[in-house]
């Protein structure tokens, strides 16, 4: 592997790991909104 196809990788885990973590977070909002639904009806 080439110096430049590891920075490149290393910048996609970079990216990756920041995307799994909005989606996370997404995830998280909207069960919280779902139990507050839930809760209102």
């Amino acid at each position: 592997m080439s110096l430049n196809e590891a920075q490149r990788l290393k910048e996609l885990e970079k990216e990756n790991s920041r995307l799994k973590r909005l989606l996370a977070e997404r995830l998280l909002e909207i069960d919280l909104l779902k139990e507050l639904l839930e809760k209102k009806g």
